[in-house]
């Protein structure tokens, strides 16, 4: 179908804001540039609060979100988009707290560390680090350590299938489900999403293109299944839930990795919103789709969690 109404005056709004060019602008100006302001008021939630955990390559931030009620709560492990290079912990503050609130999940977002500083795998190393962490402590904050999901959008997607994976050849901890919004899937640039939807759309084929060589320097990187899910084995992932927007550069990604898992005999629920860009998930208030969609995923986990 052609773009939604809604999402029209908001690219045209965003070519006329600008935002920094990606191969000329310091990286502290493009971090700066892709935290947006906070919701006011934000999403209530029954509690936040911070910890700090042990990584390889120092303390890694994670925030707690606790829901309304009485524990032991499901877990979700979520980790931010941003092309492994900008967005933290605030750009998605809202996202994390409209989907605790909705899911009656408790969430941990966590702070990896970011590239060019920090290539791959670290981002992945210090996911896993803080997977593990709360597996282990999961009971001291009421939180079930039976039921462990990941979650991410875009890049972060990409570490929760990648996590999913690392997880099961370490043999833990154990995670009951993963939820994969756009993810980055493989390393086609090539695609036909990527062709067809690559410019003009908010995310375009060279940004991503220099998100990657920022996080994956070399082919080899780009070809590891720890970095590329879609060249790895997935028999024995959890179960997936995997969002896509019809107008992503990435959309193929999702949908492509959404088939790779049900060859495995992995049990997924597919959905890709017709209209929509890349990021819409966190466009609420803006695009209506964007609450659809948070609904469903919160639909999604309240299931496997029950399961």
């Amino acid at each position: 179908m052609a773009l939604d109404p809604e999402v029209i005056p908001l690219l045209a709004r965003l070519e006329q804001e600008g935002f920094p060019d990606f191969e000329t602008s310091s990286l502290e100006d493009l971090r700066a540039a892709s935290v947006f302001p906070p919701a006011d008021p934000p999403t209530p939630v029954g509690a936040i609060d911070e910890r700090s955990v042990p990584g390889p390559g120092g303390a890694i931030t994670v925030r707690l979100y606790v829901p309304e009620g009485p524990g032991p709560h499901p877990l979700v492990m979520f980790f931010h988009g941003g092309g492994w290079v900008v967005g933290n912990l605030d750009s998605h503050d809202e996202t994390v707290r409209r989907l605790c609130a909705g899911s009656g999940a408790a969430f941990a977002s966590v702070a990896y560390r970011l590239a060019p500083e920090a290539p791959f795998p670290a981002a992945l190393e210090d996911c896993y680090a803080a997977t593990a962490w709360a597996a282990e402590v999961a009971p001291t904050l009421g939180f079930d350590p039976a039921r462990i999901a990941v979650a991410g959008d875009s890049a972060g997607g990409n570490l929760a299938a990648a996590l999913c994976l690392l997880a099961r050849d370490r043999g833990g901890p154990a995670l009951c489900h993963q939820v994969l919004v756009y993810p980055v899937a493989g390393a086609d640039l090539d695609t036909e999403s990527y062709r067809r939807h690559g410019e003009g759309l908010f995310l375009t084929r060279n940004m991503m293109r220099w998100f990657r060589d920022q996080y994956l320097p070399t082919a080899a990187d780009r070809e590891n299944p720890l970095a590329a899910p879609l060249a790895g084995d997935a028999t024995g992932l959890p179960g997936a839930t995997i969002l896509t927007a019809e107008y992503d550069p990435l959309r193929d990604d999702g949908a492509a990795y959404a088939r790779h898992l049900e060859a495995a005999g992995v049990a997924v629920a597919y959905r890709d919103f017709p209209g929509m860009i890349h990021g819409f998930l966190g466009m609420t208030g803006v695009l209506g789709q964007a609450d659809t969609a948070q609904a469903w995923l919160c639909a999604r986990l309240r299931e496997a969690f029950s399961a």
